[in-house]
């Protein structure tokens, strides 16, 4: 079975996206943001089971005025020290606010999440098409969404999951505003395998995709980091 990732993602499909060996070892099940619907959050806390979360491109975020969450926390006992992530030695974590849309009553429910998630999209695309929405007028944090928020360079500066979901969507010509979830193993009680990650992509007819596959066709693609299509289109817009 060879199915395209980059295909599924346009067609709002569900596609199942490993790191690296080197990395996390972990795969997410990951959805353009604009797309997703309820049954789509109930599918990834269920046959999923980790965090799920939305992945921004950095000049969206920083439009919107988005800290990460480790500048939020520079000042707190709590905040990460350095080496505090095995597989990041630099602490760069993506994490910003965690939030919900204003019109939600909890947040966590699937119907909650979707609206959350599918206006995190909204505003994203209102910023790369030269608006400048306010986004404490919209959502409230703390939230049940965490957003998260891809390095300014992507792929040429991180190789996390946020970067490589962003960066497919990038290829992709998609809202750059992806939902991804780890994929959990209840037997062992760790990340699912990549084997079993593929064996599960094979049972339900998904794409299977992993990070050296995504960072080669970056790598190779027509446009420098620095003229990307969010990165263009976000610094037209500042003009």
């Amino acid at each position: 079975m060879n199915i395209d990732a980059y295909s599924a993602l346009r067609q709002g499909e569900m596609v199942l996206l490993y790191d690296f060996d080197d990395r996390e070892r972990e795969t997410d099940l990951a959805i353009r943001s604009d797309m997703i619907t309820a049954p789509d959050i109930c599918r990834m806390r269920n046959e999923a089971g980790g965090l799920i979360c939305t992945a921004i491109p950095f000049l969206a975020a920083q439009t919107l005025g988005l800290p990460f969450a480790r500048e939020v926390l520079r000042n707190c006992a709590m905040v990460e020290k350095l080496g505090d992530i095995p597989y990041d030695p630099s602490n760069n974590s993506s994490f910003s606010l965690w939030v919900n849309h204003r019109d939600t009553f909890t947040g966590i429910t699937d119907r909650d999440r979707t609206k959350t998630v599918t206006s995190i999209a909204e505003i994203v695309q209102a910023v790369l098409s030269g608006e400048r929405p306010s986004f404490k007028e919209q959502f409230r944090t703390p939230g049940h969404m965490p957003i998260l928020i891809a390095a300014e360079k992507l792929l040429s500066q991180r190789h996390g999951q946020t970067e490589l979901s962003v960066a497919m969507a990038e290829m992709a010509g998609i809202n750059p505003t992806i939902t991804i979830c780890e994929m959990l193993d209840d037997e062992s009680g760790y990340a699912l395998s990549k084997e079993d990650a593929m064996r599960y992509a094979h049972r339900h007819n998904l794409a299977f995709i992993e990070g050296s596959e995504v960072l080669d066709r970056w790598e190779k693609a027509s446009f420098p980091v620095s003229e990307s299509p969010v990165s263009a289109s976000v610094a037209a817009n500042r003009i």
